[in-house]
Parts: C-alpha cells; sequence; structure tokens
C-alpha cells in the first residue's frame, strides 16, 4: 500500500519539521527518508549527528544501529565505513533495499540544500570545541539556513560561542518557570516535548522573545491545539 503523510488543515505561522526525514514513510536518517521529506511542503528536516570512532561523523539517532538494523554497531565505538556498509530495515522490517544506509552530515546538508530545505541537526556525542568547528564547517555556506539542536546545552554553547548569531535550540523533556529567561539570555529557542506545552507556556516563551519548537507530535488534533496557541514549529514523524 503507498504511504503518504498526514496533512493538516490549518497551519496559521507553524512551520512543520520531518523528524529523521519523513520517518513514518522511508526508514529514518537515510537518504530516502531525507528526499521523501524535501519533496513535500516541510519547512525543515531533522537529523541527529554521532562521532564515529575514527573521528568522522554520521546520521543516526540511537547509540547504536540495533534497532533500525540487524547488526548492532555502536557508533562511538565503529569506523565511518562500517556504518555505512550496513544496509538497513525498510519500514517492513525487510533489509530488500540496498540504497538504505545510514548518511554522513555532509550528505544530509546536500540534500537539504539541493531543495531549499531547513537543516535541523542534532548534536548527539559530547562534542569538543574542535569537533564542533569541524561540524559547523560542513554546514559553512548553508549556516543561516541551519538551526541546531540537542539535549546537552554544552553543545550548543560551543556553537554559539565559534559563531553568536548561529540558530540554535535547546532540547528538553521539561519545562521550568526559568527557562524563557534562560533561553533568552543565551540566544537561543527551545524544542520541547509537546505533553510540556500550554498556551501560558508558549506565551511566557514569545513574551522573552523565544521562538517555540515541539517534538514529537503525530497526532492531528494536538498539532492543532499547538496551531492554536502559537506554538513557531512542530516536529513529527508524519504530519505535514
Amino acid at each position: 500500500m503507498r504511504r503518504n503523510t498526514t496533512k493538516l488543515s490549518v497551519h496559521a505561522k507553524t512551520r512543520m519539521v520531518a523528524h529523521r526525514g519523513l520517518s513514518k514513510m522511508e526508514t529514518e536518517n537515510t537518504a530516502a527518508a531525507f528526499i521523501a521529506a524535501c519533496n513535500r511542503s516541510y519547512y525543515g528536516v531533522e537529523t541527529d549527528i554521532w562521532r564515529t570512532a575514527d573521528h568522522k561523523y554520521i546520521c543516526n539517532h540511537d547509540g547504536a544501529s540495533g534497532r533500525i538494523c540487524e547488526e548492532n554497531l555502536v557508533m562511538e565505538q565503529s569506523t565511518l565505513a562500517d556504518l555505512q556498509a550496513l544496509v538497513l530495515k525498510d519500514i517492513d522490517g525487510n533489509t530488500d533495499r540496498n540504497e538504505l544506509r545510514l548518511c554522513t552530515p555532509q550528505e544530509y546538508r546536500k540534500i537539504c540544500e539541493h531543495y531549499g530545505k531547513i537543516c535541523v541537526p542534532e548534536l548527539k556525542s559530547n562534542f569538543t570545541l574542535d569537533e564542533i568547528r569541524e561540524i559547523i564547517s560542513i554546514f559553512d555556506g548553508y549556516l543561516d539556513n541551519t538551526c541546531f539542536i540537542a539535549f546537552n546545552i554544552d553543545n550548543l554553547d560551543k556553537i554559539k560561542e565559534i559563531r553568536p548569531e548561529q540558530e540554535c535550540q535547546f532540547l528538553t523533556g521539561k519545562y521550568t518557570d526559568d527557562l524563557p529567561e534562560e533561553m533568552a539570555k543565551r540566544g537561543m529557542g527551545i524544542d520541547i516535548a509537546h505533553s510540556e506545552l500550554t498556551e501560558e507556556r508558549i506565551k511566557a516563551f514569545h513574551d522573552a522573545g523565544v521562538q517555540v519548537n515541539c517534538w514529537t507530535v503525530d497526532d492531528p488534533e494536538r498539532a492543532e491545539t499547538l496551531i492554536g496557541w502559537g506554538v513557531d514549529y512542530i516536529t513529527s514523524n508524519i504530519l505535514e
């Protein structure tokens, strides 16, 4: 059966971000998932970046490949060549599509740039300042169309140390009353679990001049509520 996105009837000013590419249609963090998202109306395409054992970089959500592959390799303990040799499972669980492979950030950036989409790379490893410089260089020439996100705020602080004007969003699963002011001080947006948001909390962020992204919303009714509250971005596996 042909798969497709679930289209929202109203977007207002809310922009949609495809989570790990269009990951309910194609295996996450593959060129197929990125291209599927880029061929639709998404504003941005999210991915995840790990350091490899040979100090290269790879796009994958988990710290190991086992959930999406028959072989379980640890990202930070494996070479880039070994990780890219993996053939990933299709959505149906079969490994019969040779093109389903992990991407490098360079490949991801090139796909997004080719289709004119915003890059939203999540920084997964605890990167050094030199590694952050290398990652920034991967997106050089497209940095104005890139928004870095991370749960480890030190990664984002390093981004800001090198490029103070760079767009960043701090990932969190918990709202606290000090978050709007803290994000405003750091010059960052917030990317928060959607269940933590209320209309009042979105207003608190906006009053502090902080943009609000939220993850991961696949229910159309919930998305429409968030849109009504004025959330700036919604990250989704399937909603368009």
